[in-house]
């Protein structure tokens, strides 16, 4: 719908901050433990992800962050240089949230971030070492499995791997994780009752195989469900 005025915002960019995620889901979703999602969160003042009130949910925003923190660590990049990286584009970029605000990329264990330094000119820095510059040739991708819109903020993450249909999109389901559109809760709840991966597929428009990768994410493995039909 077409609006007038500059203060316009999308109703699901208001979603973005609001706390919708339990520590608990969201360590299902990164692969990680709730009490090392708690460690990133406190860290005696040297903490890698935005605060959070103890007990309180995650946004969309603070997910991200925790994934992409996720990402560099299974990558062998060091907490300290994560550290320096989220504080440099926090105090010279102005952004509560680096690392769902800005795409990363690496060199050995260098992050690099690039941002718009005035219109139509873009700077790529070192993130880690003070904001040096790099060349863009050395710098290789690292965080395939989130999609950046051009202002920069992951506005969706491929949440089970970069080729699995299973995502997160603040715009779809309010943030839940979807398949086709579909929350995947919703498929494994329809399995649950008896349905099977082709009857579930031809309810929703979707394909078998995305189906199969919706209710593995929800904990369901083919050999231990003999409506697995092949």
């Amino acid at each position: 719908m077409a609006t007038s005025g500059d203060n316009f915002v999308e109703p699901w960019r208001k979603r973005l901050h609001i706390p919708a995620y339990q520590v608990g889901e969201a360590a299902r979703y990164a692969q990680l433990s709730p009490q090392t999602i708690v460690a990133w969160h406190k860290l005696d003042g040297q903490r890698v992800l935005s605060e959070k009130e103890r007990g309180e949910r995650l946004s969309y925003l603070q997910l991200i962050e925790l994934a992409v923190v996720a990402a560099f660590r299974k990558a062998k990049i060091p907490l300290k240089e994560i550290r320096a990286a989220r504080e440099y584009v926090k105090r010279n970029l102005g952004s509560a949230h680096p690392f769902a605000e800005y795409q990363f990329k690496r060199y050995g264990k260098s992050l690099f971030t690039e941002y718009e330094e005035e219109k139509g000119s873009r700077k790529l820095v070192k993130a880690n070492q003070a904001g040096q510059l790099a060349w863009k040739e050395i710098v290789g991708p690292l965080l395939e499995e989130f999609e950046y819109e051009h202002e920069g903020v992951a506005i969706r993450w491929h949440v089970a791997g970069p080729s699995s249909p299973v995502i997160i999109d603040p715009r779809l389901s309010f943030g839940t994780p979807v398949v086709g559109g579909v929350p995947t809760w919703i498929v494994k709840g329809r399995f649950d009752a008896g349905e099977t991966d082709r009857m579930i597929a031809e309810d929703f428009g979707l394909d078998v195989l995305a189906v199969r990768e919706a209710l593995k994410f929800e904990g369901v493995l083919p050999g231990q469900q003999q409506k697995w039909i092949h």
